[in-house]
């Protein structure tokens, strides 16, 4: 079965999935970027029998390549930033492969600024990426291979998708919970993650401390510095790779966004903003 770790790309994943591998993959809770291959990325080619070498095919092959996954009686935690609507009526998964859901979700106006960085944009085409409801993303380094293909829709059907799907049982984090009160919210996650399991193991404390101390914002971007990082994406413009950690904590859309976007964004996701109490 699948516990997915899911949001919207530049809302937190890699963080909560660097802490969860520290935790449930080492001894001591110490991270390293090498434990992130024990919590994956879906989709992948590895994941299909067939090779994806079309934008917009792999809703067909979504229900065959969860099939196999379950085939092999195991547990298994996978990020995506996939939405969970439905690509021509194809549904991203279903709860016979599905064990638990864990959406991360994150102030848009923050989301914003990290796109911008992210993909090298500006401010306008960050907003106008986040509106796009028909948006997907893949890997453009990649020809003729559509195996890792995302089908985002907009920032708010996104996150719709996820967290007013009842099929499911899921989780709901906030980025800036998990910024503000990061042990509360990891152990709280962790217990989550253990009651899907059945595992009755007591906390270990120490062990979280650790995994919180290990995945400090500051050290992940000396690690991507010093030892390089596999997630990073390319810029369009020059060809190159784009930092993956740049502002993190220094990340606050007042002080980082233009006073010109600040009412049209505010107007823009005023309703959502409302609904997730930001």
């Amino acid at each position: 079965m699948i516990i997915w770790l899911a949001s919207y790309p530049k809302s937190g994943n890699t963080w909560v999935r660097s802490l969860l591998s520290a935790y449930y993959y080492t001894k001591n809770g110490n991270f390293n970027f090498e434990l992130l291959k024990n919590i994956n990325v879906y989709p992948q080619q590895k994941y299909f029998d067939v090779k994806i070498d079309k934008p917009g095919e792999i809703n067909s092959y979504w229900d065959a390549s969860q099939e196999k996954i379950i085939s092999e009686k195991k547990i298994k935690i996978l990020k995506t930033h996939n939405s969970l609507l439905a690509l021509n009526g194809k549904e991203f998964t279903k709860p016979k492969y599905t064990l638990g859901i864990i959406y991360i979700v994150r102030d848009p106006r923050n989301v914003i600024t990290s796109l911008k960085n992210h993909y090298d944009l500006d401010y306008e085409q960050s907003l106008n990426f986040m509106l796009n409801e028909k948006k997907y993303l893949y890997d453009i380094q990649k020809k003729n291979d559509y195996a890792d293909f995302h089908f985002l829709s907009s920032w708010s059907n996104h996150y719709k998708s996820w967290i007013n799907n009842n099929l499911f049982k899921k989780m709901v984090i906030k980025y800036e919970d998990l910024e503000n009160n990061t042990f509360k919210t990891l152990k709280n996650l962790i217990i989550y993650i253990n009651n899907l399991l059945q595992e009755n193991e007591k906390i270990d404390e120490i062990k979280i401390n650790n995994c919180i101390k290990t995945t400090n914002f500051e050290i992940l971007k000396h690690k991507e510095k010093k030892e390089g990082f596999p997630e990073n994406v390319y810029s369009k413009k020059t060809d190159k790779k784009i930092d993956f950690f740049n502002l993190g904590p220094k990340n606050k859309w007042g002080k980082v966004v233009p006073k010109k976007f600040h009412k049209k964004i505010n107007n823009i996701f005023k309703e959502d903003l409302k609904n997730l109490k930001y």
